[in-house]
């Protein structure tokens, strides 16, 4: 009599704000055990899933120790289209695919920095503040630019860069973008012509952006890249949005071009820390827009980031290759 093989385990670390069963029923349906341990611990982590197959965390960080602690693991597969919060180097070293969900919620982020944008810009914070018999008439500091008469910037000319650009260019007299990454082919060139685009240095959409949108992932070179310095290089009464990664930013430095009135505002969906500490600099600010890492979230992607999440591991254990990886295994 032959035994069957044990059956893969996948392991979700953390769901916090997420409904599994989808993932769940997906990952048994392709013959998985399923376990949710509902930790971001370290130690718990590393108790819980020593001999999983698949991990799949919610926010949890997955360090290298985790990562070396955990011998049958093949794949650490995340319900974000970010994945700084991963080693990747270390799993690449180990053997360790990572995946993400691309494309997932291009629509929902860059329709929602257009929301917090023009929130912004239009001061919509102060002004339904004031919509009551005593404050009726109250005005701003500052008057609402028209956006005709101004200059958006795109830094990071990826999905969800070029959606924000089809969806807002049209109210400003001018787009420019920067991608260090993106090639200079023919089909490149005529895409951003179609969306009235000019690509230019960083240094020039910085200069000449009066609204400037950052669509960027977090890495060594581009945390902390929106500094005291950067934001002097900015023109005065310029707004400042961001739905990628709080890292980019340095909050205090923001905090103080803000202050000195050398921005006008800024419209933000990320933290370096989140949720921030009562303190944090941009935090309860009248020339803040501020929400809560919601940008990707809506009916459709609630439903998508769980299933594409389940199907790389559902992907991996039947073709031997996950569907949306970051790295190449070693």
């Amino acid at each position: 009599m032959t035994t069957a093989p044990p059956r893969p385990i996948a392991v979700y670390t953390d769901t916090d704000d997420t409904d599994p069963s989808l993932g769940i029923e997906l990952l048994e349906a392709h013959g998985f055990e399923v376990r949710i341990l509902g930790t971001r611990d370290a130690a718990e982590i590393i108790a819980g899933a020593s001999d999983a197959t698949v991990l799949l965390p919610g926010y949890a960080e997955i360090t290298r120790e985790i990562i070396a602690a955990l011998p049958q693991l093949r794949l650490i597969s995340l319900m974000s289209m970010g994945f700084d919060y991963v080693d990747v180097d270390a799993a690449t070293e180990h053997g360790v695919w990572v995946t993400n969900v691309p494309g997932a919620a291009t629509e929902e982020v860059a329709t929602h920095a257009l929301a917090i944008l023009l929130s912004s810009v239009r001061q919509l914070g102060f002004y339904t503040a004031s919509a009551a018999p005593g404050t009726w008439n109250e005005r701003a500091r500052l008057a609402p630019p028209r956006l005709s008469e101004r200059t958006l910037g795109v830094v990071g000319l990826g999905k969800i860069g070029r959606e924000l650009i089809r969806l807002a260019g049209p109210l400003f007299g001018r787009v420019i973008g920067f991608d260090p990454f993106l090639p200079d082919s023919a089909e490149v060139r005529a895409d951003l012509e179609r969306l009235g685009v000019s690509r230019a240095s960083l240094e020039a959409v910085r200069a000449e952006s009066d609204v400037l949108s950052l669509h960027l992932p977090l890495t060594t070179d581009t945390e902390r890249m929106i500094d005291a310095e950067f934001l002097a290089g900015m023109p005065a009464g310029a707004v400042l949005v961001n739905v990628s990664r709080g890292g980019l930013i340095d909050a205090a430095a923001l905090a103080d071009a803000l202050d000195r009135g050398h921005l006008s505002g800024a419209a933000l969906d990320v933290l370096e820390q989140e949720p921030p500490e009562a303190d944090h600099p941009l935090v309860g600010r009248d020339d803040v827009v501020l929400t809560p890492h919601i940008a990707y979230f809506s009916a459709r992607t609630e439903i998508e980031y769980v299933r594409i999440q389940a199907q790389n591991a559902v992907a991996l254990h039947e073709t031997d290759a996950p569907e949306s990886p970051v790295n190449q295994p070693r």
